[in-house]
């Protein structure tokens, strides 16, 4: 389940509660899910009974507990739990991973496109000069950045089902010290790119002496977070192991916290007898990642509502250090003398899942997805 899916999911419980009369409301045009706010509050968490509450006129708990019983038992939702004053809390079904890794893998180029827009590669998807990066020539609008940020829009907009948004204007923008070839010139496409997109509009660029081929540059992480999903798709390969959706991290070898031949299990806190599995490295790295895929889609047309690609940017920096996050805890291949697993099938889908998504990111952003680095 998607965080889109589990949005209408409460609608339709709203509006259920509403035609039933347990609620005296409007029924709100959306309903906004997301991360929950710490590790052990579920996958997605909604502040809706808050909302509704005062157009209620009940306390916000009480409107959170008719919520919850309507959506107690929904296709996809293992467990509903309210918090604080009156927060949902959303756990997904188990197959909900599964489900989200076939559905990146199988839209592929067009995973995070509205059913009206196009995928970042289609030839036709940007009206611009620079459909695959910057470039320093034709007609663009006054500055370095006032120009890459319209070409990445213009892009976001065609994958958003929204071309021609541009009509209503572009951000005000704080201009770039450097005009365009200066900057392609002293750090490259990618790089110049990366830096004119990943402010907001309302902050300055901060611009390199250089860039910096490690980890700590975030435009370096993100392409190195794809070249390693390719790396790993090449040796898996080299081994005849092909990428499966299914579990990651075997229920019976978390549940025990101890080792696999898959690769290393959640560790019990010393003296504190059992471990909420929530609060553990492996599964908070797992969760973390679900949510930061399945939540590009709702990124893309956020940007493209608000006219701010510095949105995506920082999705994707997100992306690649919870992968990096989750790579290390679980490795995709055997490792040593062990043999090729279901679960590393499992693994290797979602890092290339995960690789989907990067690439798709950086494509829309008109910088490159190397395979290579």
């Amino acid at each position: 389940m998607t965080p889109a899916e589990l949005s209408r999911t409460v609608l339709r419980s709203v509006r259920g509660a509403v035609e039933e009369q347990e609620l005296s409301v409007p029924v709100p045009a959306r309903i906004v899910v997301g991360p929950p706010p710490r590790p052990g509050c579920g996958d997605y968490a909604s502040n809706v009974a808050l909302q509704l509450a005062g157009p209620a006129g009940r306390p916000a708990r009480e409107v959170a507990e008719i919520l919850r019983k309507r959506l107690a038992g929904s296709a996809g939702i293992a467990r509903v739990e309210i918090a604080g004053p009156g927060f949902l809390n959303f756990t997904l079904g188990d197959g909900a991973l599964v489900a989200l890794v076939r559905e990146v893998l199988a839209r592929g180029e067009e995973y995070g496109a509205s059913s009206a827009g196009r995928a970042p590669g289609s030839t036709d998807a940007v009206a611009g000069p620079a459909a695959n990066g910057p470039v320093a020539n034709g007609p663009v609008p006054a500055g370095a950045r006032e120009a890459v940020v319209a070409e990445a829009l213009a892009r976001i907009d065609a994958v958003a089902g929204t071309p021609g948004r541009e009509a209503v204007g572009h951000p005000a923008l704080v201009p770039a010290p450097y005009d365009l070839a200066t900057l392609t010139a002293r750090l490259g496409s990618d790089e110049a790119c990366w830096v004119l997109l990943r402010p907001a509009a309302h902050d300055r660029v901060r611009v390199p002496e250089r860039p910096v081929q490690r980890e700590s540059n975030p435009r370096f992480q993100v392409q190195y977070a794809h070249a390693r999903v390719r790396a790993l798709l090449r040796n898996a390969g080299d081994l005849g192991l092909v990428s499966e959706p299914g579990d990651v991290w075997p229920s019976s070898t978390a549940a025990a916290g101890g080792s696999s031949s898959a690769g290393p299990a959640p560790e019990q806190a010393p003296g504190h007898g059992a471990t909420d599995p929530s609060a553990l490295p492996g599964p908070q790295a797992l969760q973390a990642l679900r949510t930061l895929l399945a939540t590009y889609p709702s990124v893309i047309d956020v940007a493209a509502r608000l006219r701010a690609p510095d949105r995506v940017v920082r999705h994707l920096e997100a992306t690649a250090e919870a992968f990096f996050r989750w790579h290390d805890v679980c490795p995709p291949l055997p490792v040593g003398e062990q043999k090729p697993l279901a679960v590393h099938r499992a693994r290797l889908a979602l890092a290339e899942a995960a690789g989907t998504v990067l690439a798709n990111g950086l494509r829309l952003l008109g910088i490159s997805a190397p395979a290579h680095l």
